[in-house]
């Protein structure tokens, strides 16, 4: 971690829930120096639609946030699913909370 960096390095997962029967996504990403270098989104879907709206957005996500800082991303609509990003954002609030949490922890932060 460098000394600007906000967060800390690592490998960071969390889920998020969205829609009005919750829905969930679970995301892991790994940060380096704030930036997104590898995203997983796992979908928790039991419903055939969603798990394939779930499905096709995990599929695009990396091209839409690996390599930019994490206080950069904010995902709308992708993949033909409107709600899945609502998970998403929800998810990556949550790691960059747990990340924030690591740094501040870490001697000399």
């Amino acid at each position: 971690m460098s000394e600007d960096s906000a967060y800390e390095d690592g490998v960071f997962t969390a889920t998020g829930q969205y829609g009005g029967l919750p829905s969930s996504i679970t995301v892991t990403v790994t940060l380096v120096d704030d930036v997104i270098t590898s995203v997983r989104v796992t979908p928790n879907a039991t419903n055939p639609t969603s798990l394939d709206l779930q499905h096709r957005f995990a599929a695009a996500i990396p091209v839409v946030v690996v390599g930019k800082r994490i206080d950069e991303v904010k995902v709308d609509r992708l993949a033909g699913s409107s709600s899945t990003p609502d998970g998403f954002n929800a998810a990556i609030q949550r790691i960059k909370e747990q990340a924030r949490n690591n740094a501040s922890q870490t001697p000399g932060a």
